[in-house]
Parts: structure tokens; C-alpha cells; sequence
């Protein structure tokens, strides 16, 4: 796997010197000389960014950490100031924005406008993978760059389309992956050119992915589940995946496209949350700890998964409130990195661990308010427990059927009489440290979990509901791009 590295770093300078592309909404500025790279070397390299967005530290799952009070900071540090303000402008957490049409989906639109129908697999892939990062780029920021973005040639300042409407053309778009993929595999007329080690996610397992665009297109429509008018629409759609058969993912949706202790090579999340190569802590590690709000949730309904989200220290767990300013008060030292409650093994496994991109538990949260609304036809109740089994999976906290039995509003199923509330709570909890960015999205349209605390620095009643658009965008796009919203008040459109 070690030779993936080896391979990345050679595209990355071919690419370099190949395509001098200006715009990072453009994939190549000369449509007549296209960049040709063989296809098993861009597909680790696009996996490996999206890994990196998602898990780096201020990554997606970062900022939902902070904006859902799970994180907060350690005495002697003054890292996470802007998100204990809620800062959100312009050059806010950019990156979720910049990098993302830069780097994943740059090199995905590569493979996509492969020619050829032996490359059909990586065709499909790609557009699997475009839509993952499409709608997390709505659910931002609203209204983004799709039906003329990543175009070859001729067109750096695409226009904004309908939040919506983009949500529409994901599911369309995953539909017509699940017919490539189809299509390739009975084509008879030509020898396909099938992902092997170089997919860091299905290893080529094609059945695997038409699961995963079902899965996707799951968290797509759930999440407009709460809109006026759009049920027929959702049903409709749940209707072509029952049809079309290849289920949902009950298991991780992870990348690992060889991680290890070497320089440069390890697991995003650990790179910047571990341990360096030699084994001492990264000073984010240091910085970065457990909310009392958190640690008095998870203790208050005897969650197993405790010491498996935190690290216990010889004290006894301890955490620190968002915006804390006196940290030496009333005791000097106390809420050193030392004394209180950072990242645990659950979340930090190794350098080589998987890079997550959509858990079981998601999965099964998500078909547990799909068939709580009427949309599917599974049990409520089991997709709720099993979402919950699968966190204890993950973090390998063991066997949850004690936890989930208990009679605890939001935990115990028959406890809960607001279910939907006990589905977005237990979600929640189940992304903490993994994929929490999803979490923050789920709290903008359902307002829950109903008790999370905001920073003490806030001068706001709520966490913001909307990230702004780039610097970057109002300098090169500023013709098309819509109109700075308010961060507090102008939500997404499933949100209103």
C-alpha cells in the first residue's frame, strides 16, 4: 500500500506541471490538450482529499465538534476563539469551500470525463463521490457552483444554482452511477478497466458502491424529510431505490489508501489529533478536550462509550466549557491538558486507522426517521438500535443492549415519546468525533438535541446555521456569487 504514496506524490507533480489550470472551478484551462493520467493513480489521490477535508483538524468534523459543544480547549492554549465568537466571515473555515473544488472534486471530474466505455466503473465512482461532497457544500453554504462547475475550459466563473435544484440533480446524478455501473458490467462489447487497490474505500466492489449511492441519496432525502410539499418527491425517490435493490450500507463507509506511521503518510485525523511520527502528542491533541456538557450527557444515562469518545485522566474526567477565559479560577492549573478529558481511543485508534466518511450509524439513523415518517417500511425501533450497536461498534465499546434497554428518555426507544428527538439525539452522539459536521446540520432543521449550550463567548442566542462564502469567491466570481446571508438567521432551504 505503501506504493499508493509513491504513486500520489508522482501524480501530484504531473499534474502540477500539466495542468495550470487559474481557476479551481475549472478542471483544465485547454480543453483541446487534456491532461491523460491513468485512472488508478487519480482515484487514491482524490480519496486521500476527501479524507483530508473531512478529518484533518480544521476539517468538517472539527467545526461540527465545536458548534455541537462536544470540543472545547485547554488551559494554555487560544486556538479556537473564532469558534467560541461564532465568527463566521468570509475567511471562516474557508477551506470546506476552496479545497474542496480545488482538490476532491477537481480530480474526480478527471475521472469522470474519462473517455471510453471501459472506464465506466471509474465513471461512477466519481459521480458517487461528487454528489458526498455537493450536498455537504449545500448544506454550508446554500446556493453553490454545480451544473457549470469543473467544466473543461472557457468557464472560471460559473453561475449559482437553486440550492435545491442541486439537491435534485445529486439524486439524478447518483441514479445514472447506479446505471454506469450496471451498464459497464453487462456491456459485452468491451473488457472493463476494474478499481482494485488503488479504491481505498470497496477495494472495486462495485455492488458495494451502487449501496453507498443509495446511502447517500438516504441523507439526501431525509434531510428535506421535514419540508412542506416534499414528501411525494421522497417517496417517489425511495420507491426507485427499493426498485433498484442494492440496499443501504450496514456497515462504514471508510478510506485507507495505505496509512502508516511514516511522514506524510498517516491517517489524517491522527496527523492532526494524535501523535507525530515519533510518538509525542500533536499540540492539537494538547489543545483539544471534552465540554462538561458532554462528559455530564454521556455520564448522566451510563453510556458505555464514555472512555472510548474521551480519554479518562488520573483524576477523573473533567471538561472544559467553550469561551472559558479564567482557567486558573478557582484553581491554578486545573484544566491543563494533564487534567482534562482529551480525544480518546475510541476516535484516535492508530496512524494506519480508516478515515470515515459515513457510518453504519448514520445509516441506520437515517432509515429510523425515513421508516418512523412512512417513507420505508423497516422498524423504526431496530434501524434505532442498531444505529446505536453500530457505534459501540466502531469504538469498540462492545455489546449496547444494556445501554439502549435502560427506561431514559432518548436512550430506551419505549422511554422516548418524542422519537424523532431520541433518532437526531442518539445521531448526534454516535458522530461525535467521527462525522459531527452531519450533526450540526441535522441540529439546524430539527433544533435537536434541544440542550446544547452555547460558547460563553457568543453574543448570539444559537450557533450559526450557514458557513459564508470565500474570500476567494468574491474576488474571482463576484458577477455570480449570491449575497452574503445572515449566519444566524438565513438557514438552508430544508431547514425553513
Amino acid at each position: 500500500m505503501k506504493n499508493i504514496f509513491k504513486s500520489i506524490k508522482i501524480l501530484v507533480i504531473f499534474m502540477l506541471l500539466a495542468s495550470c489550470s487559474e481557476s479551481y472551478l475549472d478542471v483544465n484551462d485547454d480543453p483541446n490538450n487534456p491532461v491523460t493520467v491513468s485512472p488508478d493513480l487519480v482515484l487514491p489521490v482524490a480519496l486521500n482529499y476527501t479524507a483530508t477535508i473531512e478529518e484533518r483538524d480544521r476539517g468538517q468534523n472539527h467545526l461540527g465538534n465545536m458548534f455541537m459543544a462536544n470540543w472545547s480547549q485547554s488551559d494554555g492554549f487560544s486556538w479556537y476563539n473564532d469558534e467560541f465568537l461564532y465568527l463566521v466571515t468570509s475567511s471562516f473555515y474557508q477551506r470546506f469551500f476552496d479545497y474542496v473544488y480545488l482538490n476532491p472534486l477537481k480530480q474526480y471530474q478527471v475521472l469522470e470525463d474519462l473517455e471510453g466505455d471501459e472506464f465506466g466503473y471509474y465513471k461512477a465512482i466519481a459521480k458517487i463521490m461528487k454528489s458526498l461532497h455537493f450536498q455537504i457544500l449545500v448544506d454550508c453554504y446554500g446556493d453553490i457552483p454545480y451544473s457549470e462547475a469543473l467544466e473543461r475550459g472557457g468557464n472560471p466563473t460559473p453561475a449559482y444554482d437553486d440550492a435545491q435544484t442541486v439537491y435534485e440533480g445529486l439524486i439524478t446524478d447518483l441514479t445514472a452511477a447506479i446505471a454506469l455501473i450496471n451498464a459497464t458490467a453487462n456491456n459485452a462489447d468491451i473488457s472493463p478497466v476494474a478499481p482494485g487497490n488503488d479504491d481505498g474505500i470497496f477495494g472495486g466492489d462495485m455492488d458495494m458502491w451502487k449501496s453507498f449511492a443509495n446511502t447517500i441519496k438516504l441523507r439526501i432525502l431525509v434531510r428535506q424529510s421535514d419540508m412542506s410539499g416534499r414528501a411525494g418527491y421522497i417517496q417517489q425517490e425511495f420507491n426507485v431505490i427499493a426498485a433498484e435493490g442494492s440496499g443501504f450500507m450496514n456497515s462504514d463507509v471508510t478510506i485507507n489508501i495505505g496509512y502508516n506511521q511514516t511522514e506524510n503518510q498517516q491517517n489524517p485525523k491522527w496527523n492532526g489529533f494524535g501523535q507525530d511520527v515519533s510518538g509525542s502528542n500533536t499540540l492539537t491533541n494538547d489543545a483539544t478536550c471534552a465540554t462538561p456538557y458532554i462528559l455530564d450527557k454521556l455520564m448522566d444515562t451510563n453510556d458505555g462509550r464514555l472512555n472510548f469518545f474521551f480519554e479518562e485522566p488520573s483524576g477523573g474526567h473533567l471538561g472544559v466549557v467553550q469561551g472559558l477565559q479564567q482557567y486558573d479560577e478557582p484553581i491554578v492549573d486545573q484544566y491543563v491538558p494533564a487534567n482534562v478529558s482529551n480525544i480518546g481511543p475510541g476516535i484516535l485508534k492508530s496512524p494506519s486507522q480508516d478515515a470515515v466518511i459515513y457510518t453504519a450509524a448514520e445509516s441506520y439513523f437515517n432509515r429510523a426517521e425515513a421508516a418512523m415518517k412512512g417513507f420505508i417500511s423497516s422498524s423504526p425501533q431496530a434501524m434505532y438500535e442498531a444505529g446505536i450497536q453500530a457505534s459501540f461498534s466502531y469504538l469498540g465499546a462492545g455489546d449496547a443492549t444494556s445501554y439502549y434497554s435502560q427506561n431514559i428518555p432518548n436512550v430506551g426507544w419505549a422511554a422516548s415519546t418524542n422519537k424523532m428527538e431520541a433518532i437526531i439525539s442518539q445521531k448526534a452522539t454516535a458522530l461525535m468525533g467521527v462525522n459531527a459536521l452531519q450533526s450540526w446540520f441535522d441540529y439546524n432543521r430539527t433544533g435537536y438535541p434541544s440542550n446544547v449550550p452555547v460558547s460563553l463567548l457568543a453574543t448570539t442566542s444559537d450557533r450559526p446555521v450557514r458557513l459564508f462564502y470565500p474570500a476567494s469567491e468574491l474576488t474571482s466570481n463576484s458577477d455570480n456569487v449570491p449575497s452574503q446571508s445572515n449566519a444566524f438567521s438565513d438557514k438552508i432551504f430544508w431547514a425553513n
